[in-house]
């Protein structure tokens, strides 16, 4: 919960503990023991209300002001006159205000006997001390649990956008490096493929912004993706896909744009046999990406298509938006290159 809901939540449990206390002589009845008058209740009244003061005056008041202060001998030496105070109003409301109706005089309690009956009730009122203090720092620790969470919330949905913002222009230079390329081949084509990239960035800029997507979307955007791509890669490239029926699963957005993108990028050769797979699939609970290419990858001199991000993109994507709930391999063998990734929705 956030932090102004730990603060409701706190003075919820505030008010239901002190309703039971005080409500609580009305229901404790029995055949030796009626229901109290209302000059009785008035009485009893009065305890719980001066337990109520020495909580809330610490809660309020000296918690704050000497206990997290490490002034300690001061704490303990004011609640001691605190309570002296409030032990001697109790005893003169009792005693002169709401005196007790007896039909005998009150015998003579020995000195003893008075001094523990004093013990006892001082008890009370620092056990009470105890518990506002308990409380006030169990409090605290909520309070500050809730605002490190919520900080950090934030920070992560702060990373999150930037890296989704890095998505953007690492896409649109794959792409564009691919139109580049094919402009030199067919111009026709190319004008195609600007249609088309326009249908990409739109999905890119616009409908990926959210949170969760249809995964339906997210296929359809990267059916499209793997057409613009078969528009430049030359015949003797075997590009094989699979992609799921609709399913009505929800996801987070270009998760798989990464995989793919550098699969079209490191898996095509221009004069030899290459191939690019790629495996888009739905079962128990999870959604799996897997991509298998042939290797060729780029030299640092001709690959002019960003800065080489994606996979550590994807990386922290991944622990930021499932963290534990998805398996991200990949790797080489001397001819091929294979990316696995499983995510449980």
């Amino acid at each position: 919960m956030t932090s102004r809901q730990s603060t409701y939540a706190g003075w919820l449990i505030h008010v239901l503990v002190w309703t039971v206390v005080i409500v609580m002589p009305l229901f404790g009845t029995s055949p030796d023991r009626p229901l109290m008058t209302g000059a009785e209740y008035v009485r009893f009244l009065v305890v719980p209300l001066s337990f109520m003061i020495v909580f809330y005056v610490n809660y309020y008041l000296m918690i704050g002001r000497f206990l997290t202060r490490h002034r300690l001998l001061a704490f303990i030496a004011v609640n001691a006159l605190l309570v002296a105070v409030v032990m001697i109003v109790v005893h003169l409301l009792f005693k002169f205000v709401l005196p007790l109706q007896m039909h005998h005089p009150p015998r003579e309690r020995p000195f003893v006997d008075a001094v523990i009956f004093f013990m006892r009730n001082a008890l009370m009122y620092f056990l009470v001390i105890g518990a506002s203090v308990a409380v006030k720092m169990t409090g605290g620790w909520y309070k500050a649990e809730a605002a490190r969470k919520e900080l950090e919330h934030s920070r992560s949905e702060a990373e999150l956008q930037n890296l989704r913002s890095q998505i953007n222009p690492h896409f649109l230079f794959n792409t564009l490096n691919n139109i580049y390329s094919l402009i030199q081949i067919d111009t026709s084509r190319a004008q195609t493929a600007v249609h088309d990239l326009s249908h990409l960035l739109r999905y890119v800029l616009y409908d990926a912004g959210r949170p969760q997507v249809p995964l339906d979307e997210e296929v359809h955007f990267l059916r499209e993706y793997v057409d613009l791509m078969r528009l430049r890669v030359p015949s003797q490239v075997k590009v094989e896909v699979s992609f799921p029926q609709p399913s009505g699963i929800m996801t987070a957005p270009l998760l798989f744009i990464t995989l793919i993108e550098n699969a079209f990028k490191h898996g095509i050769s221009n004069d030899r046999p290459s191939y690019v797979r790629i495996r888009v699939s739905v079962g128990q609970g999870e959604v799996v990406c897997e991509t298998r290419n042939s290797l060729f990858p780029k030299s640092q001199d001709s690959d002019r298509s960003g800065s080489g991000i994606g996979l550590a993109n994807l990386s922290r994507r991944l622990e930021l938006l499932y963290p534990g709930r998805y398996r991200f391999e990949y790797g080489s063998t001397e001819e091929e290159y294979r990316t696995y990734l499983s995510i449980r929705i």
